[in-house]
């Protein structure tokens, strides 16, 4: 009895997340789901990666900033969603937690779909990643998955250099898309979307979010919407 007690304890043990693991997809979602006081951890390219709990700044401020301006144009743009810290299932050897994701509904023909247990599966059109220590990562290994799996675009805020860049998949290739003479970047995916680079690294949310009310007035936008709402 005492050999069968061990056998089954033994059995039914889920090994803890850990920074640097190499796990598969599934076993990692298993031990994942038996952690449930962890906030955020993710597979990227076979590599788990837990957070450390994070700071008001550089982060939790920034990444306010990030999901206001996001929001405004999710409000204004029936058919586009937006999530905060979503897990993203992409392929069998990355799962990432990204700080944001904007996304064409499926019903109006948008590329990833959730799952029955309310995951996200597949590449959204945009996500954003808010990068103080997890710099290097979030510019290679996660930058290079995100590439081969479809996602259109990627913006990462660099919080400490004050950079921002924005990423646009072409050809099959990052290429980054530079301000104009304003300072404004445009998205190529979501007419509309318009960022004041400047305004978002100086806290200067008033600049940002009324630049991006020009975006939302423009005739590309409004097009956008028709074009969603007739799909």
């Amino acid at each position: 009895m005492v050999n069968t007690f061990r056998q089954h304890s033994a059995s039914s043990y889920i090994p803890p997340l850990e920074s640097g693991d190499r796990l598969t997809r599934p076993e990692f979602e298993r031990r994942y789901n038996a952690m449930p006081n962890l906030k955020k951890a993710e597979l990227i390219e076979g590599v788990v990666y837990v957070a450390s709990p994070l700071r008001f700044e550089p982060h939790a401020e920034p990444h306010a900033n990030l999901m206001g301006w996001l929001w405004s144009y999710k409000v204004a743009t029936p058919g586009v969603r937006l999530g905060d810290n979503p897990t993203v299932r992409l392929d069998l050897d990355n799962e990432p937690q990204p700080d944001a994701i904007l996304l064409i509904d499926a019903a109006c023909g948008g590329k990833s779909q959730l799952g029955s247990d309310g995951y996200v599966e597949g590449a959204p059109e945009l996500v954003a990643e808010v990068a103080a220590s997890s710099a290097t990562k979030d510019l290679y290994d996660k930058k290079r998955a995100y590439r081969r799996n479809g996602i259109l675009e990627y913006i990462v805020w660099q919080v400490f250099e004050q950079t921002i860049s924005w990423f646009s998949l072409q050809d099959g290739e990052y290429v980054t898309l530079t301000p104009n003479a304003s300072g404004i970047i445009e998205s190529q995916i979501f007419p509309g979307l318009w960022l004041d680079v400047s305004a978002l690294v100086s806290d200067n949310m008033q600049q940002v979010l009324a630049v991006l009310q020009t975006g939302l007035n423009s005739a590309e936008h409004q097009a956008f919407v028709r074009q969603l709402n007739n799909s």
